[in-house]
This record gives structure tokens, sequence and C-alpha cells, in this order.
């Protein structure tokens, strides 16, 4: 081998060594994806610095489409990055966005094309100066390009530089892809949280009624806020408690039927041979009673919103009528004849499981469908993590205005709150914040106030769980009563629960008059004696003999 052959096959090695350490070294910064300005500057000073490709810059499409600048660069200044402004198909660097084919300028002194805009030839070296430009691709499609300035007598090769530029395109196509993608996001992301913002606000707090910021409320938020501008069918599902109808309203207000009527329905609380009347309307003479004609809610609403609760009580042939008016937006009324346009946007909610009541036949999957277009999931209160304390603040200064009181939380009480399971919501925790209002003793709600009122509570549900009847319930004897005990802050007794040796609170049922009128004729009619061999104070007989309206 000769000396030449050993000095070329040396330079060849050096090269590779070069391009190995640039790729190498660029894919390590990749980690640092969230900051395109580091990466790329960082792949464009190590083209600089290890292989001598100068002045690499990357050239984007501005704002408008129409012209390209100088994005990202190493070794130029800011008005020479300022003046590198292209039109799409100008110049050298134009001509590789539009038709995202390598440019390859031997000398740039002898190509017409090559414009001198944003590096002054007196700058660059006074040797022969080449330039090198690749497209930035995305699937095929150039996004931006890639150039750079070479000394062109150098052991380099031309076809080695463009190899290595095509690789470090592709890695900044990457970078700027996922740049895009977290742009898009965080913008996305900024709009939600703008929207949330507005949303709970407390003017949107006094429209709405809906406090919390938990993340499955803000979820629930979000969506509603989502879906309320279309014209798109909602279904609300959650538990009793968890303000559906408040949702519902929601959707009304925030949506272009926000200037027409809301018309709640419950259906799970109309007679069945009533509600269709009540739903889609009547005839005069259509039944007794029907002395004039009826327009429905369904008539009523049109022009704005239906909400339909607890719509898997409907009836099995009402929901046929219900899937006519989401299907031709027309009802008839029950005795009529005639088609009656209607125009109306409806909201359904259930605490029922629709998919099970489709399964056993009780409900139609074709209005399940139809019903089912936007399903919105209400959190439960144990699910919304913090809200509590947020809801029970709220409940307390409501409640000391409505009894003009001014009530107060003992330290703990807001903490045995946020742990109680809460089987009737939100609803059921401002009921506990009234009573605890009614109760408190010298302005105080103290925590044996508050486990005075969940132990009622918890017999309730207890009894409601094991299938009792939601009659009237017996308030307990000592309800509200100071008696003695150990002193709560203040130096005031608490009210105490009943004694174990009483029966505790519970439903009043129907099965319980046989016994309570033997007891009766075992003691001669003597309410004290009978009371005490059933377990109960005298106060607790007498409500019983008075609900079931049995004489003693």
């Amino acid at each position: 081998m000769t000396h030449a052959q050993v000095i070329q096959s040396s330079a060849r090695a050096d090269s590779a060594d070069a391009e190995l350490l640039v790729v190498h070294e660029a894919t390590q910064w990749l980690s640092h994806l969230n900051d395109p300005d580091t990466v790329i500057g960082r792949m464009l000073r190590l083209l600089s610095q290890i292989t001598g490709l100068n002045r690499g810059r990357v050239v984007l499409p501005d704002a408008s489409g129409e012209f390209m600048e100088i994005r990202y660069a190493y070794g130029l200044s800011s008005d020479e990055r300022d003046r590198g402004r292209y039109r799409v198909g100008e110049g050298v660097t134009g001509r590789v966005m539009r038709t995202g084919q390598v440019a390859v300028v031997q000398d740039i002194d002898e190509e017409p094309v090559y414009l001198t805009r944003a590096v002054e030839r007196d700058t660059l070296p006074h040797e022969t100066v080449a330039f090198l430009a690749v497209p930035i691709l995305n699937e095929d499609q150039p996004m931006g390009v890639l150039g750079a300035h070479r000394i062109r007598e150098r052991h380099r090769p031309l076809h080695r530089d463009i190899t290595l530029l095509r690789i470090m395109a592709a890695l900044i196509a990457r970078v700027l892809k996922v740049d895009d993608l977290i742009r898009e996001q965080t913008a996305a992301l900024a709009e939600e949280n703008e929207s949330l913002r507005e949303a709970l606000s407390s003017n949107q707090e006094a429209r709405h009624g809906i406090l919390g910021e938990s993340p499955a409320l803000r979820q629930a938020f979000r969506q509603t806020l989502h879906v309320s501008p279309t014209q798109a069918t909602v279904l609300l599902n959650g538990e009793s408690g968890t303000g559906k109808e408040r949702f519902a309203r929601m959707v009304h207000l925030t949506s272009p039927r926000c200037d027409g009527p809301f018309i709640a329905i419950n259906c799970a609380a109309i007679p069945d041979a009533l509600l269709e009347s009540e739903l889609f309307g009547h005839e005069k003479g259509a039944f007794t009673g029907a002395v004039s004609a009826k327009k429905g809610s369904v008539e009523l609403a049109s022009g704005g919103t239906l909400f339909l609760d607890e719509i898997g009580d409907l009836a099995f042939d009402l929901q046929s009528k219900l899937l006519h008016v989401l299907e031709k937006q027309t009802i008839h009324r029950v005795g009529g004849t005639r088609d009656v346009p209607v125009d109306v946007r409806i909201i359904a909610a259930t605490h029922k499981n629709l998919q099970e009541a489709v399964n056993q036949g009780r409900f139609r999957i074709d209005l399940f469908y139809r019903l089912n277009v936007f399903p919105i999931h209400l959190p439960a209160l144990r699910e919304r993590d913090g809200d509590v304390k947020l809801l029970a603040r709220h409940f307390l200064q409501v409640a000391s205005q409505e009894f003009d009181r001014n009530a107060t939380f003992e330290v703990g009480v807001l903490d045995r709150l946020a742990a109680y399971n809460w089987p009737g919501n939100i609803r059921q925790l401002e009921n506990v914040i009234k009573r605890a209002v009614l109760v408190a003793q010298n302005g105080w709600i103290t925590v044996a106030d508050i486990e005075l009122i969940l132990t009622h509570e918890s017999h309730v549900t207890d009894h409601l769980e094991a299938g009792g009847t939601p009659n009237t319930p017996e308030p307990p004897s000592d309800w509200g009563a100071a008696e003695s005990g150990r002193p709560r802050q203040g130096g005031h007794a608490f009210p105490q629960p009943a004694a174990v040796t009483e029966r505790s609170y519970r439903w009043v049922r129907e099965d319980e008059a046989e016994s309570l009128l033997q007891a009766l004729q075992e003691t001669g009619g003597n309410k004290t004696q009978a009371a005490r061999r059933l377990g109960m104070t005298t106060r607790q007989f007498r409500y019983r003999l008075d609900k079931l309206h049995l004489s003693g």
C-alpha cells in the first residue's frame, strides 16, 4: 500500500469515527425531547465541531405557511437568523422545501440560485465554500430544511456529509413532531383548565350550584361543558344525591337552547297511568276529566330541554313513544290523531344499570342506544377526594343563614365528615349539616354532635339496605336534648344516645301493628308498661301508634 493510500484509508477511518460520534452524541440528547432548543442546538454544534458542517440551520415554515424562517441555528448571529426568510420555492432552501429533494451546491459563488441572504459572503472563508441542504421529512412530506456550509476541498467526500445530514434530519423530525404534540396537548390542557376555572369560579357556582375540586368531579364538569353546545342526547349516570338535575340544568344553560324552557320530570314519581298524559299531553275528551286539551312536558319543552330523571323506571309501553320523539321529533297527544312537531333536546338520568335492564328485557335496547349517545358518570361523594370538606363549609354557611344561627365547626369535625361513607351523597351531607346547625349548643358543632347524627344516619341506611319501607322515621327520644354527660367545648353538654336497654332508632313498619296492640292488651291499655315490654320509651310507643293509626 502506498503512502497516499495509507493516508486516504486513515482519513476514511477518521471520517467514519466522526460520523458515529455525532450520531451517538445526538441520540443521547433525545432524552430531552421536551426542550427542542437545547436538543437541536446541540446537534448543530456537533455537526460543526466534529465534522466541519458549519453554520447549520433548521428552516421551518412560519405561522402563515407562505414564508420559511430560520428557527434553530449554530454559528449564526441573531441578525443572520432574522435575514434567513424565504418563500417556499425561493433559493436553494425554498426549492428543497418544495421538492423534498437534497440540494448540493459545490461552489456558492458559482450557483445563481444560491441567494447569500442569511450569511454574507465576506464573513465566509476565502476558500471554495459548498452548501448542503436536506429535507426534514414527516411521513415523506417536507416539514422543514436542514442546511450547512462546508469547505469543499476536504478529505471527507460530500456524499458522506449528505448521509450524515439525512440521519440528523430524521432525528430532528422526531424532535419537532414530539414538540408539536406537546404544544397541542399543552394548548388543549390550557383550554380545558380555562374552561374549568370559569366553570368553577364563584359566578359559575352561583349559576349552577355545583361545588368541588376533585378530579372525578372535574372530569364530569369537563364532559358536560364539552357536550353542552351540541344537540347530542346526554345520559347522566350516578347514585341518588349526586346532583343529576343540577348537571342537566348546566347542560341546558351552557347550550344554544339556554333561552328556551327547561322542563324536568321524575319518571319514578308519577304513576304510569298519569305519566303518558304528563309527558305527551292529551286532547279534550281523551278520558274522564279531560275537559280541555293540554300540552305535555315534551311539547312544553320544545325549543329547550327536557330532563327525564329516573328514566330506568319508565314503563315499557312509554319507552316506545319516547323513542318516537327522539327519532322523529314529533308526539301524539293522548286521544289525538295527528302528529305534533317538537324541537326538544332530551337529557336522561338514572341511578340504575340500564344495560342490565336491557339484558333482562325491562328496557328497550333501541331506546338505550338513543339515550346513551353521550354518557356522563356523576361521581359519588365518596369518589370525590377532598370535596366533602369544601361542601360541608358551604352547607354550613347556607344553613346558618337559613336558620339565623352562627354555627362553627369544632376541630376534628371536618375530618370525621370526610371519613364517612355518605351513601346518600350530597343530599345526605347537606341534611346532616342542617341538623348539626340546629342542635349545636352555643354555636359550636362538635365531633360528638356529628357522631350522634351519623349514628342516626347509619340506622336509616342499614334499614333501607335490609329492604325496609321508607315511611316517616321516628326521631330519637333524645334528639336535640342537652342531657347530662361529658362536657364539650364551651362547658355545655351534648346529646347522648338512647340507653342500650331501649330500642334504638328505626323506621316505623306496618308489621309492628300486631305487636303494639298485643302489648297494649297484655298491659290493660297502659302505654308506659306496653312500651317498656317492647323495649321502647313511652314517646316512641305513642309515635308508632299515631303513625300506624292505631287506637290506644
